[in-house]
């Protein structure tokens, strides 16, 4: 699934807080379960998190946060973004509570 960045307006670019991605909600309800509290999510060429889904996550706010997204996304030079053009990232679903966020590549036509 194709997921975006999201932040929370004032996000601290030296912790990372304030930083996540966010799932369109047709995505959500297909590969997230209601009764979990918690997923797992490998970022690419760092390692495994775990992130708290929010009881907003079903009502309104589709995001995964928190702060080791935030850095990862600092540290690959992904955020901040220029306001209303927040990058694509490749959510892959890979059972049992685990994801895999990785960056899309841009295509030869990008370039």
């Amino acid at each position: 699934m194709i997921v975006t960045g999201w932040n929370n307006g004032s996000p601290n670019i030296e912790t990372g807080a304030g930083y996540g991605v966010r799932i369109k909600r047709k995505d959500r309800d297909r590969y997230f379960k209601k009764e979990w509290t918690k997923v797992i999510i490998e970022l690419e060429g760092e390692g495994e998190i775990e992130v708290r889904l929010s009881k907003s996550f079903w009502r309104c706010c589709p995001e995964l946060r928190c702060k080791e997204i935030g850095k990862w996304l600092i540290n690959n030079k992904l955020a901040p973004w220029k306001k209303g053009s927040p990058p694509k990232f490749e959510l892959e679903s890979k059972g049992n509570k685990k994801f895999k966020l990785s960056c899309i590549k841009a295509s030869r036509n990008d370039q």
